[in-house]
């Protein structure tokens, strides 16, 4: 027992003498002050465990590879964590499928309702719905007044909403 880093009076000493070093390595490893701070006690603590087989010559050699290794075991779970919580997100679909199944149904409908409109009505719907453009640029280009285009998309909206309530 006294050969080791056991003795109260050896142990405190070697905490004294190496944690702020221990500490300031393990903080420029990972840039944490606070994982470097608790990686301190885990190593503390584990040369505390063994005692009886660290001469106190070698207790900064164990603190530090104990503590290096310590850093790198957290910094390999971190890893795992991560790569285990992206996978999930990429796997997640938060839609069920009885909502994924409706939303097909609904586009199939509001396809075959936007097909079913009179030609004129479907051309201005889709010019403004699907290509953005404003009324003055659709009466521009199918050589319209602005109150035609009006009309069209007036009456395209009113059946489409007839058929909606029907749906």
């Amino acid at each position: 027992m006294a050969q080791g880093v056991c003795a109260d009076e050896v142990y405190k000493s070697v905490f004294f003498q190496h944690s702020e070093h221990l500490r300031n390595f393990l903080y420029y490893k990972c840039g944490n002050l606070n994982q470097a701070e608790d990686l301190v006690q885990d190593a503390f603590a584990k040369l505390w465990e063994n005692c009886e087989k660290v001469v106190p010559e070698k207790a900064k050699s164990f603190l530090f590879t104990v503590a290096n290794n310590l850093f790198i075991n957290q910094a390999n779970h971190q890893k795992v964590v991560l790569k285990f919580q992206s996978s999930q997100k990429e796997n997640t679909d938060h839609q069920s499928p009885e909502f994924l199944l409706e939303e097909k149904e609904f586009k199939a409908k509001l396809e075959s309702a936007i097909n079913d409109l009179p030609e004129d009505q479907r051309v201005v719907f889709l010019m403004n719905r699907i290509d953005k453009k404003k009324y003055r640029e659709i009466a521009e280009e199918l050589n319209l007044s602005v109150k035609a285009v009006e009309k069209r998309m007036h009456k395209a909206l009113m059946a489409l909403r007839k058929i909606h309530k029907k749906v």
